[in-house]
């Protein structure tokens, strides 16, 4: 055993040092900055002296209790908002739930964006009241837009299809495209995930013999665009190209990958286009695949038109992909760090799992936010609510409603299913359709590195997409 004294660590001690029983800590080292931790059996005695063993360092950024954010602070429609530490976020977030659930927000001019400011809105941070929004559709409409910022009809359903719609076009878009979204149908979808999830540990052994690699391009990201190229019979020599895509449709913010609103549209022409051409090509020669059963798909007698395949193509290649890679990157980041969750799922899957797959969404919210309109005087809560304003659900808030849920901010595999995390949205006519796709695809993709790779953990902090929309992961190393 090595020995150093406390003043050579900065611990955080769980216990007390002066009692005779030795009690375990979790060490941090890094100039005052939490950056890194040990996953260290430690003890400590009575003269303050510790003795360690360990296996391997990994990256974490804070375990301490959430950052006190003064009220004052906090602008949501500030882009520097979304560049700061996610403790900080969370902490802001609970100033908004404890002091100002319904705060209101100026809206900002979006760089380089044609598109002018809005009138402001309503910040929704709580579960309860997200929840309310989202179940009563009349009096909260998508058809002004799910996002914050307003943008054109035309624009807002040919990016957002059915999200951005309200019924009875909601209706009957949604009855036509769930045709490809049964319970036959993505059963249909589980020898795929089986299959597609073993073949990215299969390349990844074969292309990584060094034992390290990105997680977010090589597993997160991999294996949901497959499955989605595959159910929509898009052929593995467009995978990159679609993966390209998605990236900047929804890096908006992100000047990583787009810079300008004319990038942001010629890339959704080119997708559009190109889901015309796979649109026409089904509807002649039907295969067994999604995109085959979605253009042939009759509903009191009427079909997808190519407008409408378009427009839902981009949502499903881009949400698709996106949301599930995101649950995927953070999920494995919290299994690394959390040790003793990652041992209790990973020695009994079938019985965790379930929740499990909960408790990552919940934790990382890939969707951050939705917005609605009010389409009439009303209230939530008890605050008035004028017809035409606009309110904001922040999903990632109403996820950590302490509330709701108890220790928000303790990852626990083992949390009840209910309340229900609104990581897929919080019920209503625009649920998730590809939740149950979603849940699949998490719970195989861990259950193959389970059973193949169970040493594999990240080992660098994420890069994340600079974003409001999107809790995103651009890259990510891991090692095994």
């Amino acid at each position: 055993m090595d020995r150093y004294s406390v003043s050579e660590v900065h611990a955080i001690f769980l216990g007390n040092i002066d009692t005779p029983d030795p009690h375990l800590v979790q060490v941090f080292f890094g100039g005052g900055q939490f950056t890194a931790i040990h996953h260290v059996q430690i003890r400590v005695n009575k003269e303050g002296e510790l003795s360690h063993t360990y296996d391997r360092t990994v990256p974490y950024s804070s375990c301490m209790n959430l950052p006190v954010v003064p009220l004052a602070d906090i602008d949501l429609s500030n882009p520097e908002f979304w560049t700061q530490p996610r403790d900080w976020r969370y902490g802001a977030f609970k100033t908004l739930r404890d002091e100002s659930p319904f705060h209101f927000f100026e809206e900002r001019m979006v760089e380089n964006s044609p598109i002018p400011p809005g009138p402001g809105y309503r910040a929704l941070v709580r579960h309860d009241d997200i929840w309310h929004v989202s179940r009563n559709a009349n009096l909260f409409k998508s058809g002004a837009g799910s996002n914050i910022g307003d943008l054109p009809v035309e624009i807002n359903e040919f990016f957002g299809s059915m999200i951005n719609m309200d019924d009875p076009k909601h209706f009957r878009l949604r009855s036509i495209v769930s045709k490809g979204f049964t319970p036959k149908e993505i059963g249909a979808l589980e020898e795929s995930v089986r299959v597609r999830s073993a073949s990215v540990i299969d390349r990844m052994f074969e292309r990584f013999p060094e034992r390290e690699c990105d997680f977010v391009r090589e597993v997160a990201a991999l294996m949901p665009l497959q499955i989605i190229c595959d159910m929509m019979g898009i052929p593995e020599s467009d995978e990159e190209m679609i993966f390209n895509w998605t990236n900047t449709i929804l890096g908006v913010g992100d000047p990583e990958y787009v810079g300008t609103f004319d990038d942001l549209v010629r890339v959704g022409g080119e997708i559009f286009s190109y889901a015309l051409a796979l649109g026409e090509e089904r509807l002649k020669n039907p295969g067994n695949d999604i995109a085959s059963i979605m253009m042939n798909a009759v509903v009191d007698g009427e079909r997808l038109t190519a407008q409408e395949f378009g427009s839902f193509f981009i949502l499903l290649v881009v949400a698709g992909n996106e949301t599930t890679r995101t649950a995927i990157g953070h999920g494995m980041r919290e299994l690394t760090i959390h040790r003793d969750q990652r041992e209790l799922w990973f020695n009994d899957f079938e019985t965790h799992t379930k929740t499990a797959v909960e408790e990552i969404v919940r934790y990382s919210t890939p969707v951050i936010h939705f917005r609605r309109t009010a389409t009439e005087d009303t209230e939530i809560n008890g605050q008035p609510i004028k017809e035409g304003e606009k309110v904001v659900m922040f999903y990632q808030s109403g996820n950590r409603d302490e509330s709701v849920f108890t220790n928000p901010n303790d990852f626990d595999i083992r949390r009840s299913a209910q309340p229900a995390q609104v990581g897929f949205g919080a019920g209503g006519p625009h649920f998730c359709l590809g939740a149950n796709l979603a849940r699949r695809e998490i719970a195989v993709m861990f259950d193959e590195i389970r059973r193949r790779v169970p040493t594999l953990e990240i080992t660098s902090e994420p890069d994340y997409l600079q974003s409001s929309f999107i809790n995103g992961i651009k890259r990510m190393r891991c090692a095994w």
